[in-house]
């Protein structure tokens, strides 16, 4: 990974100065106020610690999908309310992100108050990554702080157009992601085990194309668990498989193979003939006796045992996906029983976890290990992105 600027880059003292500061405020709501301050809480240390510092904070950032046009159900005047509860201060609510309303707001503005610009994807500038545009943002601000990996993996005007206009520094929750990044696939210590899982084979290809030349063991759960077995001549009865994968999945075992990588699939599953909670027709049996009405929806106890022990003889660890149907008890016990193993590792200092994606955050939670392991990512595609092995518009910009 290049080498990128960070806070402590920026001198002690910043009174006056404008940061420009891109973060994540694309939060769930319910009933008119966020359902999850998860996005605020991580931003809040590097907010907070340049109003302090004496900058002037202009948060840029996103809300939804409105294509360019203005949405009174998108304006960010709806966080406004969560972001002064989670950072305790007062914030001035700026109905632009350029021109003369910005330029007074920010004249206002003193050393160490809090503005929040409008949704910058109000404006088709910040999706076409428009040089005018990001040039008429950019006027308002002395340097520039990136703190949203989750949309680092777009190259939008405030994404990736500014970096390259100011002075471009990471912030804490990015920088604290990057390194984590970096400890799991980038440099990571060997040997390296990386566990993915999901419904679809189709969904994950290019993950399970990169990680395979660079770790040592790739144990593959959920679905795609599935079509590996059935490239293997398993039949998996009507359990969900993309049969029309099985050359690639053949193709993706013998290079794995030729890398010196080993990939681990269940030999024993949780089968039944239908899928619902804690169904009557539950059992447990081997991957070649699952009978052809039923459906493989968890990996087996053994075989959960026998991962825990690959999982020993690693150093390193970055797991997206669950292993089974974990929203469906019992199908979450594989999950969590791993999940388990690879906490109680990494609180033993013997493993370097880190785990992101939607799913993956939720299965952590739910096995309540989510403080337990090294690092866990909120950020969904640009960390699926970054196991595929893409360069991150938002992250290379800073290290230019």
């Amino acid at each position: 990974m290049a080498a990128f600027k960070t806070l402590d880059d920026l001198p002690q003292d910043l009174t006056g100065q404008r940061a420009l500061v891109r973060v994540d405020l694309n939060l769930p709501m319910k009933d008119g106020r966020a359902s999850d301050l998860t996005r605020v809480t991580a931003v809040a240390p590097t907010i907070l610690e340049l109003a302090d510092r004496g900058a002037k904070v202009l948060l840029l950032a996103h809300y939804g999908r409105p294509k360019g046009d203005r949405h009174s159900t998108m304006s960010l005047s709806m966080v406004q309310g969560d972001l002064e509860r989670v950072l305790d201060r007062e914030i001035m609510f700026i109905p632009e992100v350029a021109g003369p309303i910005v330029m007074q707001s920010v004249d206002i503005l003193r050393a160490g108050d809090i503005g929040l610009l409008e949704n910058t994807r109000f404006w088709p500038g910040e999706e076409a990554n428009d040089p005018d545009f990001a040039r008429n943002i950019a006027v308002h601000g002395d340097f520039y702080v990136n703190d949203a990996f989750s949309a680092a993996h777009r190259a939008h005007a405030t994404t990736e157009g500014l970096a390259h206009l100011l002075p471009a520094y990471a912030g804490r929750a990015m920088e604290k992601e990057l390194k984590a990044l970096d400890a799991a696939l980038g440099t990571p210590k060997p040997p390296v085990v990386a566990v993915v899982g999901g419904a679809k084979v189709s969904t994950k290809l290019a993950v399970l194309e990169n990680l395979s030349r660079k770790v040592q063991h790739l144990v593959i759960g959920g679905g795609m668990a599935n079509t590996f077995l059935a490239a293997n001549g398993v039949d998996v009865g009507k359990s969900l498989c993309e049969h029309d994968l099985t050359d690639t999945a053949r193709k993706i075992m013998d290079a794995a193979d030729e890398a010196g990588c080993t990939i681990h699939l269940p030999y024993d599953v949780v089968v039944a003939k239908e899928f619902a909670a804690n169904p009557p027709s539950l059992r447990t049996c081997n991957v070649h006796e699952v009978a052809a009405d039923e459906m493989i929806l968890d990996i087996g106890p053994q075989a959960t045992e026998a991962l825990g022990d690959v999982l020993k003889t690693c150093a390193t660890l970055v797991w997206n996906g669950p292993l089974g149907a974990f929203e469906t008890p019992p199908f979450d016990e594989a999950t969590v029983a791993l999940a388990k193993t690879a906490a109680a590792l990494t609180q033993d200092g013997s493993l370097i976890s880190v785990a992101g994606g939607g799913d993956t955050v939720a299965a952590m939670v739910q096995a309540g290990v989510a403080d337990d392991l090294t690092y866990i990512s909120t950020a969904g595609g640009a960390f699926l992105e970054w196991m595929e092995g893409k360069v991150l518009p938002g992250v290379a910009a800073l290290s230019a």
